[in-house]
C-alpha cells in the first residue's frame, strides 16, 4: 500500500482516531493502521473501520436517549 499524497511506502502501526459528534468527542488511542512514514496520515483496515463504527452506533444511541432524558 502506497500514500495517497505522497506515494510512499505505508509502514504498519498503530494511529489516533478522533470524531467529534452529536455532543461528544471520542479518541480511540492505538487503533492498527497503516501509516506513511513522511505524514503519518493513517489508513485503518477494515475490521478496525468496522469496530470504530460500532463504537459510534452504540455512543449515539446512549447520547440520544440523554438527550431525551433531560
Amino acid at each position: 500500500m502506497t500514500c495517497f499524497h505522497c506515494h510512499a511506502k505505508l509502514q504498519r502501526g498503530t494511529a489516533t482516531f478522533t470524531d467529534s459528534r452529536k455532543g461528544y468527542v471520542l479518541v480511540l488511542q492505538d487503533v492498527p493502521a497503516w501509516v506513511c512514514p513522511q505524514y503519518g496520515e493513517p489508513l485503518f483496515e477494515e475490521a478496525a473501520v468496522e469496530g470504530i463504527q460500532a463504537v459510534l452506533k452504540t455512543l449515539d444511541e446512549q447520547v440520544e436517549k440523554l438527550h431525551h432524558a433531560a
